[in-house]
């Protein structure tokens, strides 16, 4: 979810989010988007889950939408919204809708598809929003293209997802004289990585706008490991960073990376992925992903030149109005 400002020295990014990703009816059938006349169906929109109620059926979902599409329905980010409340959550069990300002995600249970959930669901967030709205699909599942194209969205971004398999010795990150790598210290280094993040981040409010509370919900997940979290320094100046995603159950993933805008130009964002890869080694993880901009060719030759190539493809629908 890493989006470094300059191409010569780009870096992963993450739906954004680690941030942004969402499925209007991931991976169902041919009729995924018929209507329905079912009871259960036509009640989805009205059922408004509280950030209590909503983690468990969220989870679960998850879960399910994961296993049967290999690409998860949800970014962190809103998950992370959607259990504190701050976001608003559609729908039940059989399929649910996370609503932030201006963008949606959503996804229909994998036994449930082919039966028009996914139209009533989106038909809900549709009426129950203002202004543009952008829903991501995750996978752009061929049920996703069906549903975004009968509600008149139109796709205006893609982001890929890449994998390469981690060598057994990864080369060492080419660090300038002076530059550092140390794991991240919370309640020590906040601060100043909020400050990077948000600067590096500028122009990707997904990832730039992350506050305390934001890092503080990241830390106390299951997956969360402050030594993942690399900093590169140069003397006291925190100046690029490499943050992964290790869960046992998928490869290892560059949850974020990001370079100073001051220091662009000096392969600071290589070295961080370079770091990363040697992180992940020691973890004994043998697979690395990352997602990136479509048309980030910077990016992309930095991630080819290590091995990685295409797996997945999210590609962000908009409804103007």
């Amino acid at each position: 979810m890493s989006r470094p400002s300059r191409p010569d020295d780009a870096a992963p990014e993450r739906g954004a989010d680690p941030d942004a990703v969402a499925s209007p009816d991931a991976g169902a059938g041919p009729d995924a988007g018929a209507p329905t006349d079912s009871p259960a169906a036509s009640d989805l929109g009205a059922i408004h889950l509280s950030g209590a109620a909503a983690a468990p059926v969220l989870q679960a979902l998850a879960a399910a939408a994961l296993d049967a599409d290999g690409v998860p329905p949800f970014s962190d980010q809103s998950l992370v919204e959607a259990r504190a409340g701050d976001a608003q959550v559609l729908g039940d069990a059989d399929a649910a809708a996370i609503l932030r300002p201006g963008e949606a995600e959503l996804v229909v249970h994998p036994s449930l598809r082919r039966a028009g959930l996914g139209t009533v669901l989106l038909r809900a967030v549709v009426d129950q929003t203002e202004g543009d709205l952008a829903v991501w699909a995750h996978g752009d599942l061929p049920g996703a293209k069906r549903l975004a194209a009968r509600f008149g969205f139109e796709a205006t971004r893609r982001l890929l997802q890449q994998r390469a398999p981690v060598a057994q010795e990864p080369r060492a990150p080419r660090l300038a004289p002076g530059t550092t790598v140390a794991p991240f210290r919370p309640g020590t280094d906040d601060a100043a990585w909020l400050d990077l993040n948000a600067r590096a981040f500028a122009s990707h409010p997904e990832q730039g706008s992350l506050t305390q509370d934001d890092l503080d919900a990241r830390i106390r997940e299951p997956w969360f490991d402050a030594a993942d979290l690399l900093l590169l320094r140069q003397g006291d100046d925190l100046v690029a960073f490499c943050w992964l995603k290790v869960d046992r159950a998928q490869p290892g993933e560059f949850y974020a990376v990001g370079v100073a805008p001051e220091h662009q130009g000096e392969h600071l964002g290589g070295a961080a992925v370079d770091a990363g890869l040697v992180r992940l080694r020691e973890r004994g993880v043998d697979e690395a992903s990352l997602y990136v901009e479509g048309d980030n060719e910077a990016a992309l030759r930095l991630y080819r030149a290590r091995g990685f190539t295409d797996f997945a493809v999210d590609v962000q629908y908009t409804l103007s109005r």
